[in-house]
Parts: C-alpha cells; sequence; structure tokens
C-alpha cells in the first residue's frame, strides 16, 4: 500500500528559485471524489509521461496513494473526460529535509504558487524556508483537487486578498 506523507505552504517571493531544477509542465484532470477525500486524479508531465492516481485519506498528515503509468493516448483521453482540470509548471528543488517541489498555478489558479515536500515520516524535523509563507496541510480547500474544482478566482476578493493572491 502507498503512503503519502507531505507539508504544504504558500509561497511568497521569488527566492526558492535559486534551488529550482527545469520547469516541469503539469496537467491534472481529476475523474471522481468523494466528500470523505478519496480522489482519481490522471496527471501528465511534459507531454512524455501519464499516471492515474487514487488517494483516499489516512492518519494525519498521510494519505494512501496509488499510483500507476499508463500510455499517453489514454491520459489525453481521460483529460477530455475529466470534469474537473488543473494546469501548473512543478519545479523541483535542492533542498535537504525532504523531496521538495514548487508549483506555479495557471489559469483560473493563478497566480497562486505552493511548495510541497514529501517526509518519511510525519515526525521528520523540517527546517522551512523563509518563502513558506503560510502552512496550509491538512486545509481541504488547498488540495490540488479542491483546486481544480474551485479554482481561486471563484473566490471572493476578500479571501483572495487574505493569501496574497488578488
Amino acid at each position: 500500500m502507498g503512503l503519502e506523507i507531505e507539508r504544504r505552504f504558500l509561497v511568497v517571493g521569488e527566492e526558492w528559485r535559486a534551488l529550482a531544477g527545469p520547469a516541469l509542465p503539469l496537467r491534472q484532470g481529476y475523474l471522481a471524489g468523494s466528500p470523505q477525500g478519496f480522489t482519481v486524479r490522471m496527471r501528465i508531465m511534459a507531454m512524455e509521461q501519464a499516471w492515474l492516481t487514487l488517494k483516499a485519506p489516512a492518519e494525519g498528515i498521510a494519505r494512501h496513494e496509488f499510483e500507476y503509468r499508463i500510455p499517453l493516448v489514454d491520459a489525453e483521453a481521460l483529460w477530455g473526460l475529466a470534469p474537473d482540470r488543473l494546469i501548473k509548471t512543478r519545479y523541483e528543488l535542492s533542498l535537504k529535509g525532504g523531496d521538495w517541489v514548487v508549483d506555479c498555478f495557471e489559469g483560473a489558479n493563478a497566480p497562486l504558487v505552493l511548495a510541497e515536500v514529501e517526509l518519511v515520516s510525519a515526525e521528520d524535523r523540517l527546517e522551512i524556508p523563509a518563502w513558506c509563507w503560510q502552512e496550509v496541510t491538512g486545509a481541504s480547500e488547498w488540495s490540488n483537487a479542491a483546486l481544480a474544482r474551485t479554482p481561486i478566482q471563484q473566490w471572493s476578493d476578500q479571501r483572495r486578498r487574505d493569501y496574497g493572491l488578488a
């Protein structure tokens, strides 16, 4: 059984770019979801690889995650069927303390920038960089599935201002 242990942060500024690898364009389509947090997602990365991912809540900040490579042609067909979608550019970071990435969202979720770090254990010690403004781990409205369903451009002006997004 796959398990994902992840912390997420809103990002301010551009300091993270000094640590960033090449840009990886991603498209994610959400095919199904439940109020309990179960999701079925397809992801296309850089028009070269594709995955089908099933996620379900576990304990604390952990989630069950099952990910399977699928043919790109199948992923494109699923993209066309997905009721909820998002597009972002991912940057892998050279940073200690876990596998860090920064996602820069496009379209109706721009100018949102989120950092994620995958950990081995929820108890792992973590040095949080200064450009990580606010932790949003576990806040359901910041999940990629929620952002695909209700992009930040649909949020109220005040709510976007509260997070520095307007």
